[in-house]
């Protein structure tokens, strides 16, 4: 374990939870009450030994102990407190950790309060100053973007019922399509047939006639998902209801969108059943395109499930994924990595996703470090999604996905890569505006929070020289 692991509050949630008093517990731990008060304040770290005594004698799962959601809030935070709006104010980075950790409600309530002074203020710059969801208020996909954030891309309940249905289907032994659509007509009496050739839609429930028309021209790995959705529709909505209702969501389109990506989320953990996929992701080193043929799945079902193998005791590898237009912005984003999304603004145009543009098809390596020094594994490939004939548009967009570089072994994409040499890792960031570089030659816009020195008689990569701090 990596440096030193402040988690008071985790500790003090399981003694609470065992109604022990702070002399009852650590007695249980064989450590003194004044030590253990101070773990719970996060005036000491928790020592391994420690750590090992809570595992053994209270049954708790190391990886209870992850801080990867207070990884994501420290993120968040560095972000938000980046604005200008903050400038008289500087945290140690010791500070926001303490505060992720140990206060993360409060975090959130910041998080959602400097959201809310963005939205207002882009409205105040508009031309008529409106916005259909009100002033301050969040769209509702930002609210679902925090909220798979948050949870770390995996939902218990609906991936359990999915890998139990897979298990009852033969999922992925059996034929996928058939085990899908007799399902269908066994259990719900649904039938499924061609849609007429000038509809637009890939998927039509008729509940009348108990029919699901399907698109002519849907490859195979689209044409099972619209299948596994629907029956994500008729058997689920409980279940999912249920969730939507505990997220507290502000408006009734949140609470729309997040059904509707529950329902996505069932149909990809059906297709792709955890405990076999995680196998065969191990198995195959993460080859994308092996796992894919191995489920009948696409590049990007595969990427995005890679995502969500965050289950407690059974985790794979920390993954990010994201789905980047030709116009840079990320219309799908999920990190359970180190390296976060950006909320504003562009990916960093240094990053291989970008790249994957201009070798269509093929998939691209790349090795990078971000500015705290954490280094990665990055892994892009370009994407088309025709829809039928030469006068179909075909939308394309980049996928992308990667790890740190202490898992990279674990990847095919890393054989032949000189990990080691630190001249290999290109310098990318989150975004240009909280990027601390000074040097790049690819900067849209300055840091927020650093004050910028421009020489008449001097031009060098950039027009001029950013100063960190106060100049003398």
């Amino acid at each position: 374990m990596v440096g030193k692991l402040f988690i008071g509050r985790k500790v003090r949630e399981i003694r609470e939870s065992r109604r022990l008093s702070q002399s009852g517990f650590a007695e249980r731990l064989g450590i003194s009450t004044s030590y253990l008060n101070q773990i719970e304040n996060n005036q000491r770290p928790v020592s391994a030994s420690v750590l090992v005594l809570l595992a053994e004698r209270f049954q708790i799962d190391l990886d209870a102990f992850s801080l990867n959601d207070s990884d994501r809030i420290l993120s968040m935070l560095t972000e938000a407190l980046a604005d200008p709006v903050f400038a008289s104010y500087n945290p140690s980075i010791h500070e926001l950790k303490l505060v992720a950790q140990n206060a993360p409600g409060f975090a959130q309530a910041l998080l959602n309060s400097h959201r809310a002074y963005k939205r207002n203020s882009e409205q105040l710059a508009s031309i008529d100053g409106q916005s259909a969801n009100g002033a301050g208020e969040p769209t509702a996909y930002e609210e679902i973007r925090d909220f798979f954030h948050l949870v770390d891309n995996y939902v218990h309940d609906l991936d359990m019922a999915a890998e139990a249905l897979a298990d009852r289907l033969g999922i992925p032994d059996e034929n996928v399509t058939q085990a899908l659509v007799d399902h269908l007509a066994s259990h719900h009496n649904v039938q499924i047939r061609r849609g007429a050739p000038h509809e637009t839609s890939q998927r039509r429930f008729d509940r009348a006639s108990r029919t699901l028309f399907l698109s002519p021209y849907l490859p195979a790995p689209t044409r099972n998902f619209q299948i596994a959705l629907q029956i994500a529709v008729l058997e689920e909505e409980e279940r999912i209801g249920e969730i939507v209702g505990k997220a507290t969501f502000r408006s009734a389109d949140a609470r729309n969108v997040c059904a509707a990506g529950l329902r996505n989320y069932f149909a990809g953990a059906l297709l792709l059943p955890y405990r076999r996929f995680l196998q065969a992701a191990k198995e195959l080193r993460h080859d994308l395109e092996l796992i894919a043929i191995r489920f009948d799945a696409s590049l990007e079902q595969v990427g995005h499930r890679l995502s969500t193998l965050q289950r407690p005791g059974h985790k794979g590898v920390p993954v990010f994924f994201a789905r980047v237009d030709r116009a840079g912005n990320i219309t799908k984003r999920h990190s359970a990595a180190k390296l976060q999304f950006a909320r504003y603004g562009a990916a960093c145009p240094l990053w291989n996703a970008h790249q994957a543009f201009e070798t269509p098809s093929q998939i691209i390596r790349q090795l990078a470090e971000t500015p705290d020094g954490v280094r990665f594994l990055c892994v892009a490939t370009e994407l088309s999604k025709a829809r039928g004939g030469f006068e179909a548009p075909r939308p394309r967009y980049a996928i992308a996905l990667g790890c740190e570089i202490s898992y990279a072994k674990d990847f095919v994409y890393a054989d032949g890569l000189d990990l080691t040499n630190r001249a290999a890792y290109d310098p990318i960031g989150i975004s240009c505006r909280i990027c601390e570089r000074v040097s790049c030659s690819q900067r849209a816009v300055p840091p927020l929070k650093s004050k910028l020195s421009i020489d008449p008689d001097v031009r060098d990569i950039l027009p001029y020289r950013i100063v960190h701090g106060p100049e003398s």
